[in-house]
């Protein structure tokens, strides 16, 4: 999951801090058909985005502490106002960080799945890969773990990992499809997850000594998950 970093600081407009407001269906002068809700839309998006990477540069270098909203606003190049009608707080920001991690890794299962021929094994080849692509920026993974377990706002974390490893544990299983107990046990191979790569991060683990331990773990949860 590396994490995408913006490549500047663009310089802000006027414009920012006054068009941000969400476009209603049919509003503009060109009506419903016209283009000119999609254009706002994609400009939206793109602002969004630019804003999501100026927060994981920052928080690669400082941690959470580095992301302070007008150092944010200022990287992304947009006025204040504009970050705040995107992310309310500091933590709305920190999950839209994460969620651009998880996007970034479910990228990468679909461009390369996992070869294991046992639900284990691709469970383990999923959380071993998040794990290398969050330590190659140990600040960024310090402060987006940390920042989750203490976060007062509803993450997606612990849902979309749950969901991942449902996927290619169980052949393609939505966590829709899966039953209560399918759901816990991928949902319990994810916490302990966290649990290891927290440790790695403070030192107490190896790489080598969480993949160990997360075998041992999937073995004994998913071997009858499919």
């Amino acid at each position: 999951m590396r994490t995408p970093h913006a490549a500047g600081t663009a310089p802000s407009s006027d414009t920012e801090g006054t068009m941000e407001s969400h476009p209603t269906p049919g509003s503009g002068s060109g009506g419903p058909a016209s283009g000119g809700h999609s254009v706002r839309t994609r400009s939206q998006h793109q602002r969004r985005k630019r804003i999501v990477q100026a927060a994981a540069a920052l928080a690669s270098r400082g941690g959470v502490e580095a992301m302070q909203m007008r150092t944010v606003a200022e990287r992304a190049g947009v006025a204040l106002g504009t970050l705040y009608r995107y992310f309310p707080s500091k933590m709305d920001l920190v999950v839209a960080v994460v969620g651009e991690e998880i996007d970034l890794l479910e990228s990468s299962i679909e461009r390369r799945p996992p070869g294991a021929s046992t639900p284990a094994g691709r469970a383990v080849d999923v959380l071993m890969r998040a794990t290398r692509g969050l330590m190659r920026e140990p600040e960024l993974a310090d402060a987006l773990i940390r920042s989750l377990i203490l976060a007062e706002v509803e993450t997606p974390f612990g849902d979309r990992m749950t969901g991942l490893l449902l996927r290619v544990s169980a052949d393609g299983l939505s966590r829709e499809q899966a039953t209560e107990e399918q759901v816990a046990l991928a949902g319990s191979l994810s916490s302990i997850w966290v649990q290891e790569l927290l440790e790695m991060l403070r030192g107490r683990r190896t790489y080598d000594q969480i993949q160990r331990r997360i075998e041992i773990a999937a073995a004994r949860l998913l071997t009858d998950i499919a």
